[in-house]
């Protein structure tokens, strides 16, 4: 990913020099292991690691790779290089590359995890704080872009919170899918190599054994956690697009952050543009474009082939430093939007008690119309709104078969805007207990 939409954090995790560092570590603690059972000697184990504070040279590497052809003997002869030809001779015994690979690549995953965790703990924190502060802040709901009926943007953030909060319960289980290691050797069935080094490996760096692997960990797990990352970002596109409406001109009921300096308008100088969250939305498609090649690779031939090979070297790193940038974006978007309140009431009352319609139906049924009848009173005076820029409760109150059924009293009682939000507190109470 480019640099301009990655965190250094992030990025690190899927560098050459992180790479080899967990390369290394692998074969050092396989090396342990054999020689805790007796198959190479204790001294050769204690060799490799001479080379724990070494920074491998990726240069290197890659010069020896261009004759090879292949990363992981290259990795092994520069390693052979720091620690003598003689103390290397046990080293991968036993293994095969994917053991390293797979087994590493899970690790980079699990550690761009917990990144992710991170980074949806500030959402859900902006999110929330957001939702109280705006608790009671009454603005119309939508249904298909038109006006519905009151709400709050306390439960516009409120579900916002929600949903990613179940976003980070998916990220921890897809966490814990990938979590897991494989040092079984060719084929996966231990033949040269005992099931006990790959119990000491995978607890050294915090991983589960794979219950049964081929020649490589199966891939039905990375498809679980990309499609959970694609998740994660539609969620993102969830929230931006809500910004996004939020912004535009003829609703401005909210709006991100304009700084000082800033530009919105190369040929205008008038535009404060939702550049963030239109930037956010293209973001979340560029993760979920990792989701179908991931499904993709669970169908590998017999005991492994290496189709699935060069689009994890892709995709791992792009999906997971774009959502973790995409993710902290968010954050700091949210934290900083600008609200209008006065601006939310005024859009609300542009038609003047319309959206009121439903509890006036329900009124006329409760007094004996049936509904059929309810709805055509109603509507029909709801129509002159519309279209003339009528009062509601005023047509209403000039409707003789309307106050046949109720008397202005309670016509008027049906424009309580309180009424629409007295179940605010319970509704938080699910969201964030308490």
């Amino acid at each position: 990913m480019i640099p301009r939409y990655s965190r250094p954090e992030m990025v690190a995790i899927w560098s050459p020099e992180s790479r080899f560092r967990i390369w290394f570590e692998i074969e050092a603690h396989a090396c342990d292991a054999q020689a805790a059972l007796g198959v190479i000697p204790k001294a050769n184990a204690e060799a490799v690691w001479r080379a724990k504070d070494v920074t491998f040279d990726v240069a290197r590497i890659d010069e020896i790779e261009a004759v090879t052809k292949h990363d992981v003997i290259a990795f092994l002869t520069h390693l052979a290089e720091h620690i003598g030809a003689d103390d290397a001779r046990f080293v991968h015994q036993g293994m095969t590359s994917s053991d390293v690979l797979d087994t590493t690549l899970n690790i980079q995953l699990v550690r761009a995890s917990d990144l992710l965790l991170k980074a949806l703990d500030r959402v859900l924190a902006a999110l929330k704080t957001r939702a109280y502060e705006h608790k009671d802040t009454v603005r119309i709901g939508r249904s298909h872009g038109i006006h519905a009926e009151p709400t709050t943007l306390g439960l516009t953030f409120a579900r916002f919170y929600a949903e990613m909060a179940r976003n980070r319960d998916r990220l921890v289980a897809a966490r814990a899918e990938v979590a897991t290691g494989a040092i079984s050797g060719a084929v996966g069935t231990f033949a040269n190599i005992d099931p006990r080094v790959e119990a000491h490996v995978c607890k050294m760096l915090g991983l589960r054994p794979e219950p049964i692997s081929t020649q490589v960990i199966p891939r039905d797990r990375h498809a679980m956690f990309f499609a959970t990352l694609g998740v994660v970002a539609s969620g993102i596109e969830n929230i931006a697009t809500e910004i996004r409406h939020m912004q535009r001109t003829e609703v401005l009921e909210a709006e991100e952050f304009f700084s000082p300096g800033q530009k919105g308008s190369s040929a205008m100088p008038h535009k404060r543009n939702p550049v963030l969250s239109e930037n956010l939305t293209g973001l979340a498609r560029l993760v979920r474009m990792a989701v179908v090649p991931a499904l993709e690779n669970v169908a590998l031939w017999h005991e492994r082939d290496i189709s699935h090979s060069s689009v994890e070297r892709m995709i791992g790193p792009d999906a997971t430093i774009t959502l973790d940038f995409a993710l902290h974006r968010l954050a700091g978007l949210i934290e900083k939007l600008v609200v209008y309140p006065k601006n939310m009431l005024r859009n609300m009352n542009k038609f003047k008690g319309l959206v009121m319609s439903q509890r006036v139906l329900l009124a006329l049924t409760q007094a004996g119309v049936s509904r059929e009848d309810s709805y055509r009173l109603v509507q029909r005076n709801a129509m002159k709104v519309w279209e003339t820029g009528a009062d509601f409760k005023t047509e209403l109150l000039a409707d003789p078969e309307v106050t046949a059924a109720l008397s202005p009293a309670e016509i008027e009682e049906k424009f309580d805007l309180g009424y629409h939000t007295r179940h605010v507190d319970t509704i938080f109470a699910r969201v964030f207990g308490g």
